[in-house]
């Protein structure tokens, strides 16, 4: 596997590890919070869950939905569906990126964006990481549990497979 394709397979495995582990702990866990964090837990891969939802659409050629607030909070279970859902459309991007070209309009204070796809796909995964930390982060503050989802274990986890 190509080395962007190997950094998107961890990027789902961890959101799916991550989605695990937080359905076997109790309810509270999922309302918790830190200071310095985005927020609470199930709102916040929520968020994550909605984020690359938007980037793929971008990088699909389609607009995505308009965001007139914060992302919906969805339960466990839908984040799952929303997560498989997401890994097979990245593998589909991924195998034809390069001939993807992006240009995101303009939004806000910040002006149009040509040429964007490569800020797109770095931004997936520097967002994914950031907001599976907290979420962890949030945990271990908390006095809960939290998985390794770092690469080197997802490497031997797969290769165990």
């Amino acid at each position: 596997m190509d080395p962007l394709g190997e950094a998107f397979q961890h990027h789902t495995w961890a959101t799916e590890r991550l989605i695990r582990h937080l359905g076997t702990l109790p309810e509270a866990a999922l309302s918790a919070t830190a200071a310095g964090v985005y927020g609470e837990v199930l709102p916040t891969l929520s968020h994550l869950l909605a984020a690359d939802g938007r980037y793929l659409a971008y990088l699909e050629g389609v607009a995505p939905p308009s965001r007139p607030g914060p992302d919906a909070t969805n339960q466990l279970a839908e984040l799952a569906d929303q997560l498989r859902d997401q890994a097979v459309r990245w593998r589909v991007l991924l195998a034809h990126i390069g001939d993807v070209d992006v240009t995101l309009p303009a939004r806000g204070d910040r002006p149009e964006l040509p040429h964007a796809t490569n800020l797109l796909v770095a931004q997936a995964l520097h967002h994914g990481d950031d907001h599976r930390t907290q979420i962890c982060t949030v945990l271990t503050s908390n006095g809960y549990e939290a998985p390794d989802l770092d690469v080197w274990e997802y490497w031997m986890d797969r290769r165990a497979e």
